[in-house]
């Protein structure tokens, strides 16, 4: 071998062997930062870790609460839940969702309104929500989709609670719903601080007493840490913290009563308010037409929501408590209250009624009801006929700030604050207003209207009774509420919602007692409601109104056969009983009724009847059975 070649062989080797120990130094600095990242995971990322690995092997699940029931003061149950189940589809885990539906269709029976449902669902919910496709399946569903699960993923069957109103229509505005917390309602309770307590809820209160005692009903959320496997599975319960139920509301509401007075409209649209003069509490609360809360529960679908929504009754509107109507003749009691409390009458002031009144330099009459007129007439007697005359010349001898300063004190033009959300103040003129509202003067052909229950004057029905009440009470002021108690169902404890007198209308007890004695008289032969106070058995007084919807030209007579169905005058009738200590004050509004002594009279016969004698009339249809003995 020659010289060179060992040279080569030298130098080959060599450097194998640097490029052996490179390797060598590479491989051990590698194996280093593994041992050294090991090491960091294990020791100084322990603690983070395995705090992910848990939250992987771990689900918190929140444990909704049963919502508080709501009973009327007998017990009866208006508002109730029950456990069922639902399939529910989480959008986002599903590629194609209306593919799948169409195959969920195949096992469980979906509807079109489910589907149409399910889409207004989607359009108002969070995007991690799971979405109801069907509710309340049989155990027959239930099995075939258990079954069939594997083929749809992101698709599952929960237990929940629903809620249920098991008197459908009855008393439905009082109540009010509940809906599914939407995009929406997630960012108000954010702007509230709110968030975190409906934390995994699906439903808030809506309308009626569901929202105004919210908190009081949807108790606290709990939550349970489930253990679950690779697929997802729940495999055991580790630790929980149980769901507290909300609270029980006790109403002061009376439901037999309540369904007695929705009954006796039949057909008519309108409202009805009646109250306990010494306590405030509601003991009826009708709005007709009136509408299934049921419906709302999980979302309506469109085409009873359309159905709902543009109907020419307004089956949604509260009439009750943000209707504001005319209070017509119904507001005349009071007039005379305030003539004689200040000053401006006496009970001898007499006048001859012509059947007509005039202002002096203005070109205008305004027209009695009876265009002969009812001659010589006092106070007394102004009330039992409701002669328009009097109380025109009265209301000018007040003048409009006077009216508005007195009147104002029974309530009218102000919210009456009872606690349920929605309630319209009505409208008591005066001149400032008519400046602010118009920007324009007073004049004193306004005030002759409003002196009668007409022109710019406008009340809601829960106004006129609470005014009624006030009256019926010497002064004595409560507010109106319809929640008496508040149970906790864990303890069975109650608190009262006690009844304090807010403040009390001075008044002269002589002039009290001498308009609730002509509105005695009105129920008598002679007044405008003898028909409705006929052979009552006990005593009662009341006052009958009619309020304008359309305007009459002077010289023209009003021909209710002529008129549109939906431009005739309304129909009021105000009322308390019994006459000597009253126990129930009522205001009644049949929208388009005609007159009230024909119309809204006979209904408040048929409520006081019932509340004081306990008769149901015989042509009544039977009560629901479910309103029987309280649960």
């Amino acid at each position: 071998m020659a010289l060179g070649e060992l040279h080569n062989e030298e130098r080959e080797l060599q450097h194998f062997q640097l490029r052996i120990a490179f390797a060598g130094v590479v491989v051990l600095i590698a194996f280093g930062l593994l041992v050294t990242r090991f090491g960091y995971l294990q020791i100084v990322q322990h603690t983070y870790y395995k705090t992910r690995a848990e939250d992987n092997r771990i689900s918190v699940v929140p444990v909704q609460p049963s919502r508080g029931l709501v009973q009327d003061r007998n017990g009866v149950v208006l508002a109730r839940n029950f456990a069922a189940y639902t399939l529910e589809i989480t959008p986002k885990l599903v590629p194609d969702v209306d593919a799948t539906i169409t195959e969920l269709a195949s096992i469980v029976n979906i509807e079109q309104r489910d589907r149409r449902r399910f889409k207004r669902l989607s359009d108002e919910s969070r995007g991690s929500d799971s979405i109801p496709i069907r509710t309340k399946l049989s155990d027959e569903e239930v099995a075939r989709f258990a079954a069939n699960k594997f083929r749809f993923p992101g698709v599952d069957i929960r237990a929940r609670l629903f809620r249920e109103y098991p008197l459908g229509l009855v008393a439905s505005h009082v109540i009010g719903y509940i809906g599914r917390i939407s995009g929406k309602d997630l960012e108000k309770l954010g702007e509230g601080s709110k968030l975190a307590e409906y934390r995994g809820a699906d439903h808030i209160g809506r309308t009626g007493l569901e929202a105004a005692y919210e908190t009081e009903l949807r108790g606290t959320v709990g939550s349970a840490q489930v253990e679950i496997d690779a697929g997802g599975r729940a495999v055991r319960t580790l630790e929980s913290t149980p769901a507290v139920a909300g609270n029980n509301l006790i109403l002061t509401l009376d439901i037999r009563l309540q369904e007695i007075a929705e009954r006796a409209f039949g057909d008519f649209r309108g409202a009805l308010v009646a109250i306990e003069p010494d306590t405030g509490g509601v003991l009826a609360f009708v709005s007709k037409p009136g509408f299934d809360p049921n419906l709302f529960i999980d979302g309506i679908d469109p085409q009873n929501w359309e159905a709902l929504n543009n109907s020419p009754d307004r089956p949604l509107n509260n009439r009750a408590l943000a209707g504001t109507y005319p209070p017509g003749s119904t507001f005349k009691p009071f007039m005379a209250v305030a003539g004689l409390q200040l000053g401006k009458r006496t009970p001898e002031f007499s006048i001859a009624d012509s059947g007509s009144f005039g202002l002096p330099g203005v070109n205008h009459r305004w027209r009695d009801w009876k265009l002969s007129g009812h001659g010589t007439v006092n106070l007394h007697r102004s009330i039992v006929i409701s002669c328009d005359t009097y109380y025109y010349g009265l209301g000018n001898d007040l003048g409009i700030d006077s009216i508005h300063n007195f009147i104002g004190r029974f309530g009218f033009g102000q919210l009456t604050g009872i606690d349920v959300p929605g309630e319209k103040p009505g409208l008591l003129p005066s001149q400032a207003w008519k400046q602010a509202r118009y920007n324009q003067k007073w004049y004193a052909g306004d005030t002759i209207s409003v002196s009668i229950g007409q022109g710019y004057n406008l009340a809601t029905p829960l106004q006129l009774a609470q005014a009624t009440a006030i009256l019926a009470n010497n002064g004595v002021v409560y507010k109106p509420h319809l929640v008496r108690h508040v149970q906790d169902p864990n303890t069975g404890t109650s608190r009262a919602i006690e009844p304090a007198p807010e403040r009390t209308v001075a008044l002269d007890p002589r002039w009290v007692e001498l308009v609730k004695k002509a509105m005695v008289d009105v129920t008598k032969p002679g007044g405008t409601a003898a028909a409705a106070g006929l052979n009552a058995g006990y005593l009662w007084g009341g006052k009958t109104g009619t309020a304008q919807v359309v305007a009459i030209k002077q010289g023209e007579k009003y021909d209710e056969a002529r008129v549109a169905e939906r431009h005739r005058d309304h129909a009021l009738f105000v009322a308390f009983a019994p006459a000597d200590k009253p126990r129930i004050a009522l205001a009644i509004l049949v929208e388009n009724g005609g007159h009230g002594s024909s119309t809204a009279a006979p209904i408040a016969r048929t409520v006081v009847d019932y509340f004081l004698l306990g008769k149901v009339p015989a042509n009544m249809p039977d009560l629901n059975p479910d309103a029987g003995d309280g649960d």
